[in-house]
């Protein structure tokens, strides 16, 4: 029986705390969620960090040294930590998490985009802090920068750690750049390829995106990738629905989507899991636990980890 992988993203970058009561903000609330979601029943865990004072999104890894050894001793789950923190920070900044706390998986962003998150200005009116309204309205003119030289600078400062990443794909010229560094060795197969889908800036929701997407990692990768799908906002479960049906893999979490139905806020990131959970088993699937995704991305394991 096919057996699907869990990643749920925790908090992310691109919703601020007045978009929801339930982001997970403070190390506690982030530890907290974390577990949640393993128990639930997610393989792997996406971390990003917040300053818990105001919410702002923050790489400082004293914020992750507070949140990620409580999660390890609580759950066997996969720590994969963020390499893309927020279109405002440099690649160095952005770096200093995974280098240091050298994790079994890290994200890694394929190219420099767009990214626009101004439209959320229409649907949220009240926000709690200075930051939130000029950090949504900036973006359409922001540019999240990660060029080759970025991301050959973060393949090679993480390569004696042996951490495996995270390859987060926002449109089709993005497997080609990872292909680029496959071929390079910079990326060693299994390759994870997340694939994003519905972000302003990146490609589309449609199912047809997605079936383009999965069509051209086949040909640009065959057997040496695993490939899984994270929609953003509303198209968070019907594609990792689509993905789970067609052998694939999935993301979800409130640093995608802070919603569990039309109008209904996720009151957890367990919430999620536990939906898509429901979904796979609806279609005859297992949810792989993370001794497993372990396996299946040839991940060094987590007594190998600096946490």
């Amino acid at each position: 029986m096919n057996k699907v992988i869990i990643t749920c993203a925790i908090t992310g970058s691109i919703h601020t705390p007045s978009m929801s009561p339930y982001l997970p903000v403070t190390p506690e609330e982030i530890a907290a969620s974390a577990i949640g979601a393993a128990e639930a029943g997610a393989a792997i865990v996406h971390l990003h960090a917040r300053d818990p004072a105001d919410g702002r999104p923050s790489q400082d890894p004293a914020l992750f040294r507070q949140f990620v050894p409580r999660i390890k001793a609580a759950s066997d789950v996969v720590i994969n930590i963020t390499t893309g923190g927020a279109p405002t920070m440099s690649v160095e900044e952005r770096l200093q998490p995974a280098l240091q706390l050298q994790p079994e998986v890290a994200s890694l962003n394929m190219g420099s985009m767009n990214f626009g998150l101004y439209e959320m200005l229409g649907r949220f009116k009240e926000f709690k802090h200075d930051w939130e309204r000029p950090y949504l309205a900036g973006s359409d003119d922001r540019v999240f920068k990660n060029t080759f030289k970025d991301i050959a600078y973060i393949l090679q400062s993480c390569s004696e750690n042996q951490t495996r990443f995270e390859i987060e794909c926002y449109d089709i010229g993005h497997l080609y750049t990872a292909a680029h560094f496959l071929d390079r060795a910079l990326l060693t197969p299994p390759l994870l390829i997340q694939s994003v889908f519905g972000l302003r800036g990146g490609i589309g929701g449609h199912v047809e995106d997605l079936m383009h997407m999965r069509r051209t990692a086949d040909r640009l990768f065959g057997k040496d990738y695993v490939w899984s799908v994270l929609g953003a906002g509303r198209n968070q479960i019907p594609l990792a629905t689509v993905s789970a049906s067609i052998g694939g893999h999935v993301r979800v979490g409130l640093e995608d989507s802070l919603w569990d139905g039309p109008g209904q806020f996720a009151t957890t990131n367990a919430a999620q899991v536990q939906r898509m959970r429901t979904i796979i088993e609806a279609l005859s699937l297992q949810v792989a636990t993370s001794a497993e995704a372990r396996q299946m991305l040839g991940l060094k394991g987590r007594d190998a980890v600096a946490f």
